[in-house]
């Protein structure tokens, strides 16, 4: 008798179980086939060349049928952490309509822990396979570190900012070409170094997105997703990669 309902009590479970996960493939927008990185990471990239040449398109995808058909589920297959400034809106200079990138904008492009699970949400249940971490040029976060000098903003919240940015002004510092042979480039030659630290910003972001969570990091690991840094010019519009 002891047995038949410890067999009863695990054959509810188990279907319990798979109600549940059934559940949650329907809920999620996992019925669409993944894009693969290096094809969103190139669809991105194609975007921003309309919107460099004033060729936009999202207008198309981002009109009431579009709308509709995303109302229960979405599946963006590209996430931008990039930052606040009200130049950079990724929706426009990549040229995307709705439901296309996940979009984060923090000043400085800083992930604190509450960005952080925004990506891995993203990531892992939304189906999203790029992640670019997208600096800017003259950014003002970075101005704000860099005049800075180790003291405080008078900001408590914006101190919180440039301590999160400032251990990048001696790393860029160091490989900084226009700071090569400079005693204080911080001085002599402030915008180059500013553009420096931006570079070196991004890229320090994006290698500690995956130092920070066991999830992206053994998303990356079995070649689900890929993670770039990347920087907006201003004045021309172009996004280029960071290596």
């Amino acid at each position: 008798m002891f047995r038949k309902i410890v067999m009863r009590v695990v054959v509810i479970a188990f279907g319990l179980g798979v109600v549940f996960t059934a559940g949650l493939a329907l809920s999620s927008p996992a019925g669409g086939k993944s894009v693969p990185p290096d094809e969103a990471l190139q669809k991105l990239m194609d975007g921003n060349k309309h919107f460099v040449n004033n060729k936009l398109t999202n207008a198309a995808r981002s009109d009431a049928a579009t709308r509709a058909s995303l109302a229960t589920s979405q599946k963006p297959y590209a996430i931008i952490l990039s930052c606040s400034d009200s130049r950079v809106p990724p929706e426009i200079i990549f040229d995307k309509g709705l439901g296309e990138i996940f979009v984060i904008r923090v000043a400085g492009n800083i992930p604190d822990p509450i960005v952080l699970g925004s990506i891995e949400y993203a990531a892992e249940h939304l189906g999203s396979t790029l992640i670019m971490v997208l600096g800017h040029e003259r950014c003002g976060a970075v101005t704000a570190t860099v005049d800075a000098k180790g003291q405080s903003t008078g900001s408590k919240n914006i101190d919180a900012i440039v301590k999160e940015i400032e251990p990048n002004i001696g790393l860029a510092a160091d490989d900084c070409e226009a700071c090569k042979g400079e005693k204080d480039c911080a001085a002599t030659k402030k915008s180059e170094l500013v553009n420096c630290v931006i570079d070196t910003n991004a890229k320090t972001v994006a290698a500690n997105l995956i130092k920070n969570s066991n999830i992206l990091n053994h998303l990356v690991e079995e070649k689900k997703i890929k993670i770039v840094a990347a920087r907006y010019d201003l004045d021309d519009g172009k996004v280029a990669l960071v290596e």
